[in-house]
């Protein structure tokens, strides 16, 4: 939610200084406005925040895309568990890849527990979806 506000405000801010900066090197080609030292200066300014609007927007555009969608990897460490997937839709996953055997997907879990103890309730679920996907393959 964070990131589509601030990409609906630069696009907002963007569109408004490229106006604004068309504008003002419009009235700049057809003398309607002298070139000196402020026009000069606000112009350059324009032109600034217009390219790095730009540049932070596209790069924020191809870094989402650059993210997989989907399971993030076992490796990676959550810093809360806000950002840790809902355990409910992992075990629905895993239930679905055992063929709807609930009871052997929490021996799974269980065994997962035990061989890997200290670890976040999500990641066991994880880790056991992805043992069951590479044993598949």
């Amino acid at each position: 939610m964070g990131q589509r506000v601030v990409v609906v405000i630069s696009t907002t801010i963007l569109f408004l200084t490229g106006l604004l900066l068309g504008y003002v090197l419009s009235q700049l080609v057809l003398g309607r406005l002298a070139l000196n030292i402020v026009t000069f200066l606000g112009t350059f300014s324009l032109i600034v925040i217009f390219a790095t609007l730009y540049y932070v927007l596209f790069w924020e555009f191809r870094r989402q895309q650059a993210q997989p969608v989907g399971r993030q990897p076992l490796n990676q460490q959550y810093s809360a568990d806000e950002f840790a997937p809902p355990i409910a839709q992992l075990k629905n996953q895993l239930v679905n890849l055992l063929g709807g055997d609930s009871e052997g997907a929490e021996r799974l879990v269980a065994q997962a527990r035990k061989t890997y103890p200290k670890m976040p309730e999500h990641w066991y679920w994880e880790r056991v979806i992805a043992d069951v996907e590479r044993d598949r393959r």
